[in-house]
C-alpha cells in the first residue's frame, strides 16, 4: 500500500458515514483499529508522516472498491483489517492510553459491553 494511493480518499465525514453504515458487519474488531488510528491521527501530538499514514490506511478502509467486497459474509473487511493492523504496527508508538481508553469507550458506546479477548491481537500489536 502507497500512501499517495489511498489518502486522497480520506475524509472525516466518509469514515463517519462509513462506520455508521458497516460497524455491525465490519465487527468490533475492525472497528477498533479504525478507532485507534483516528483518535492517532487527531492527536496533536502525532506527526504529519504518521498521520499521512493513517490517512492512507483510513482511506483504504474507506474505499467503496477494494481488493475483497466489504458486503461479503466473514471475509469482506479481512483486507480491510489486514490494512489497518500493518498501520497500527507502523505508528504504535503513537498510540497512547488516552487514545485506547477513548476508542474502546466509542467501541462500547456502539456495540455494548466488548470482550477484551476479542482486542487482543490488536491490542498486541499496539502495545
Amino acid at each position: 500500500m502507497t500512501e499517495n494511493n489511498y489518502n486522497q480518499y480520506f475524509s472525516e465525514e466518509s469514515l463517519w458515514e462509513k462506520l455508521k453504515k458497516y460497524a455491525k458487519v465490519a465487527g468490533t474488531k475492525v472497528v477498533y483499529a479504525v478507532l485507534l488510528l483516528y483518535y492517532t491521527m487527531q492527536d496533536k501530538g502525532t506527526g504529519i508522516k504518521t498521520k499521512l499514514s493513517i490517512a492512507a490506511a483510513l482511506g483504504y478502509f474507506i474505499l467503496p472498491t477494494d481488493a475483497i467486497i466489504d458486503l461479503a459474509p466473514l471475509i469482506g473487511y479481512s483486507d480491510d483489517l489486514g490494512v489497518l493492523l500493518f498501520a497500527l504496527s507502523q505508528i504504535s508508538k503513537s498510540i497512547t492510553p488516552e487514545i485506547k481508553t477513548k476508542a474502546r469507550q466509542k467501541l462500547n458506546d456502539w456495540f455494548g459491553e466488548v470482550d477484551p479477548g476479542e482486542l487482543k491481537e490488536i491490542d498486541e500489536r499496539v502495545g
